[in-house]
């Protein structure tokens, strides 16, 4: 019987740690699903889904365990049941002066709206005209069918008038 678990990993980072968690899973008979990995604040960090074999779970913890031993904290934690969540696709990215509490606003104008956060990617980086810090946002949403874009831009750009955002409406 098959199973799915998320690998999540967290370490000094340097080269071939991604091998690493590439060859535990191999070696677990797994297979490599999706992932996203980064470097983060001079971490390497990152997110792996796995399919696996159930009875071969103990491997992979054999694996994991070699992994946390050499210095990366990779943790295996079981998938939840899909979640469906009804509503049209919506992808936006958001551009704004950096300030802290920007992403709590932001959150919490989409949560108002019922909108469903499935890909959030942010980072900072010094604006080309003025060289002030920026905040820049990329998403992709679900958001519910009764809901237009432009409630969702039209609230967004309440928070502030330095906040910029554009759509990009795809097909599910």
């Amino acid at each position: 019987m098959k199973t799915s678990v998320i690998l999540s990993a967290v370490g000094g980072d340097r080269p071939g740690l991604t091998q690493g968690l590439a060859e535990a899973v191999f070696s677990a008979g797994g297979n490599w699903l999706e992932s996203q990995l980064s470097h983060l604040g001079g971490k390497y960090v990152g997110a792996i889904l796995v399919e696996l074999d159930a009875a071969r779970i103990g491997e992979l913890e054999a694996a994991v365990a070699r992994l946390n031993a050499g210095g990366l904290h990779v943790a295996i934690v079981p998938t939840g049941g899909e979640v469906v969540v009804e509503g049209k696709p919506l992808w936006f990215e958001l551009v704004g002066q950096d300030r802290p509490g920007i992403v709590h606003e932001v959150t919490a104008v989409l949560a108002g709206l019922g909108v469903n956060i499935e890909d959030f990617t942010t980072r900072t980086e010094v604006g080309s005209m003025s060289a002030e810090q920026l905040f820049r946002a990329t998403a992709r949403l679900t958001v519910p069918d009764a809901t237009t874009p432009e409630a969702v831009q039209n609230a967004l750009e309440a928070i502030s008038g330095e906040i910029m955002v554009d759509f990009t409406i795809k097909p599910a």
